[in-house]
């Protein structure tokens, strides 16, 4: 058996853990970090985590170990089983809900066809029943936490897509975002357009062809030293959307490294991710047309972001 094993010291207290895995004095690339995540060969105080605990702050005393030679770690392993059970927060005949941790895809990516998504995870809970596979109905980002959803059927999903178009789910997020927005609610409008190049959404002319309108309701919940949690309901759903707009008033999302041009930010905040959740969503059954509300717990790290700022405000 070979393992390789760390204590964590002062210096490295509150360093993210693939960081500390990818420092030169450990397996000294963030590509070999997470690819001993992705397999399933690192433990922290001899549980297993997984690529969802890559942003994981450690702490002095932590005991970091690397299995090298784990059987059956050759490969990437599946989402399922020890690497972290599916979140199910409703499942039916012809639909299923999904509170997915950050850090993994919705569904997989032409360019990233191996990287883990939620796809895979209900596709593996399907198969044992026949299905050859789940529909997706939206996407949210990577490392963005929460609820989506999938159909198991074409007909389903048609329906539910439909209704996503028409703009009829509730779809509510929490965002820790630097500042304290002024009011403290209303609404934000732009319009969007997405750049095919850099992949972002930039703020555009409202009178452009290729703009998109974007709005959401946002209200205060609660503030602190240099920072604020948000409520924020989606009546549109562009890409990135809560995102680019929080930015542009500036009140970029704590933990965002995409969108944050523009003036500087106050003191940064550390966390490993954008500080942002789908807490609630609201829609109709595809079946019968009842009304289905669903809500997902904060993932840890998001609660520990919120007890470390109420605990310094």
């Amino acid at each position: 058996m070979s393992n390789t094993e760390w204590r964590v010291d002062a210096p490295a207290d509150g360093m993210r853990l693939d960081k500390y895995l990818a420092d030169v004095a450990r397996l000294g690339s963030r590509g070999r970090a997470v690819a001993a995540l992705e397999r399933g060969k690192v433990f922290v105080n001899d549980s297993e985590v997984s690529p969802t605990d890559a942003g994981r702050r450690l702490a002095t005393g932590d005991v970091v170990r690397v299995w090298a030679d784990r059987p059956g770690s050759s490969r990437r392993r599946s989402l399922t089983g020890q690497v972290g059970e599916l979140d199910v927060v409703y499942d039916d005949d012809v639909l299923i809900v999904v509170n997915k941790p950050a850090g993994i895809l919705t569904v997989p990516l032409e360019r990233r066809p191996d990287a883990p998504s939620v796809f895979a995870q209900i596709e593996d809970r399907l198969r044992p029943y026949g299905r050859r596979r789940p529909f997706p109905v939206h996407r949210i980002d990577q490392d963005t936490s929460g609820l989506v959803v999938f159909a198991k059927d074409a007909t389903a999903q048609r329906i539910l897509k439909d209704q996503f178009r028409r703009r009829e789910p509730d779809r509510v997020y929490w965002a820790v975002v630097y500042g304290v927005p002024d009011p403290r609610s209303g609404v934000w409008r732009d319009v969007l357009v997405w750049d095919e190049k850099a992949l972002i959404q930039k703020e555009t002319h409202p009178n452009d062809p290729r703009g998109n309108e974007a709005v959401t309701d946002y209200r205060l919940v609660e503030s602190f030293s240099g920072a604020s949690l948000l409520e924020l309901s989606l009546r549109t759903g562009r890409r990135n959307q809560i995102r680019i707009q929080a930015r542009l008033r500036g009140h970029t999302l704590v933990g965002e490294q995409r969108y944050t041009y523009g003036p500087a930010s106050l003191r940064p905040i550390e966390f490993g991710r954008h500080a942002l959740h789908a807490r609630q969503l609201t829609l109709r059954h595809p079946s019968d047309g009842r009304r289905l509300e669903f809500e997902a717990a904060l993932p840890r790290d998001f609660a520990d972001l919120l007890t470390r700022l109420r605990r310094h405000r």
